[in-house]
């Protein structure tokens, strides 16, 4: 490997710049994924009573598997580091953005809803008047908690079973033994902290000026 970070000599022979890279994509895909799933899952769990019952000791025990446990069924389930890294970072993503969704929902004051029922406010109306600009703090609460998770999950996944990425160059620099090894390996856990810190701000950013507008 090289310490010159946007170098490309074909397949997983490339930069710590690309390495990274080619980790956000995968991030980004499984992570919005997550993030449309989760958002309605919560706002479903968040407005029937039934579901919510039915939902949460479901989520409760799944919520609290680790990100590498699901590796191995996603990898029997795909047959491809890939599709199953992006299941990883789903799965692990997902539970934040759902449960602070539904306590969002949940905490819509009673007299939003009294006043939606006395104008008599269709489903749409109540919809973007009242239950997006309410929930939408808390939506990014779990976004923001989710992206940290999904960072964290693909960074374990790559180490592990992946062609190409971040935790596949870190892996790949401890394999590899040589004199550089354990300085390539501190540079490119220093990048994983860094991306993640941009990654949580940007996240953050995009919440508050939403927040901000509503």
């Amino acid at each position: 490997m090289d310490f010159e970070p946007i170098f490309d000599d074909g397949g997983t022979s490339k930069g710590l710049g690309w390495q990274i890279w080619i980790s956000l994509q995968r991030v980004m895909v499984g992570y919005s994924l997550a993030a449309i799933v989760g958002i309605a899952l919560g706002v479903l769990i968040g407005t029937s009573e039934f579901m919510r019952r039915g939902l949460d000791p479901m989520i409760q025990v799944l919520r609290t598997v680790p990100p590498l446990a699901w590796l191995p069924l996603s990898l029997g389930i795909f047959q491809d580091s890939d599709p199953a890294a992006l299941f990883v970072i789903f799965v692990t993503a997902i539970w934040p953005i759902v449960i602070n969704t539904a306590v969002g929902v949940q905490q819509i004051p009673q007299d939003y809803n009294n006043v939606a029922k006395v104008l008599r406010l269709s489903g749409k109306e109540y919809f973007f008047n009242i239950l997006v600009p309410s929930t939408v703090p808390y939506v990014f609460g779990g976004l923001r908690i989710g992206i940290g998770l999904a960072w964290l999950a693909i960074v374990a996944a790559e180490m592990l079973k992946a062609e190409g990425g971040i935790g596949f160059f870190i892996w790949d620099a401890y394999n590899a033994g040589n004199e550089d090894s354990m300085s390539q390996i501190i540079i490119a856990v220093l990048y994983v902290g860094l991306v993640g810190l941009v990654l949580d701000r940007l996240v953050g950013w995009l919440g508050s000026r939403i927040v901000s507008e509503k």
